[in-house]
């Protein structure tokens, strides 16, 4: 499958299919629908499209992941991670602060900065500096940390 290249950044194109692992030396926008059967490594930023499922683990710098996604192996990574609503994973190891997102579905949560639940997640032990828990409507009136707004 063709990727493109636009100075240190890669665009998968939409809907595209994977077959084997996938290795990027820069930033990585993939659209949604887009699926790797394989292990996913990104040396930056991952922005992971809506409805696009993952085979195997995720390692990267700092992650997006979008709403609907699919992650069957564990999630690394070394700065932050915000992961939208409705995604499933299996684990999250982050360097930085965690955002969880509501009706989310994951494994045990590990980060070394802040973890922030907003509303109602399916988890199993989360383990944060700092763990944070908000309500879903929290989000609406952007009571976001000023330095981990998302980019969404």
């Amino acid at each position: 499958m063709k990727i493109y290249r636009d100075g240190n950044t890669y665009i998968a194109p939409k809907g595209a299919y994977f077959e084997g692992n996938v290795k990027i030396d820069g930033d990585f926008i993939v659209p949604p629908c887009t699926h790797f059967w394989g292990k996913l490594v990104v040396d930056g930023r991952l922005e992971l499209g809506s409805n696009s499922s993952v085979g195997s683990r995720i390692t990267c710098r700092d992650a997006v992941i979008g709403p609907g996604t699919e992650i069957k192996g564990p999630v690394n990574v070394s700065g932050s991670i915000t992961v939208c609503d409705r995604a499933k994973l299996s684990s999250i190891y982050a360097g930085g602060d965690v955002i969880l997102r509501p009706g989310i579905e994951v494994g045990d949560v590990k980060c070394d900065g802040t973890l922030f639940v907003y509303g109602k997640v399916k988890s199993g032990k989360l383990f944060g500096r700092q763990v944070k828990v908000l309500r879903a409507d929290a989000i609406a009136n952007n009571d976001f940390p000023e330095e981990i707004t998302p980019d969404y």
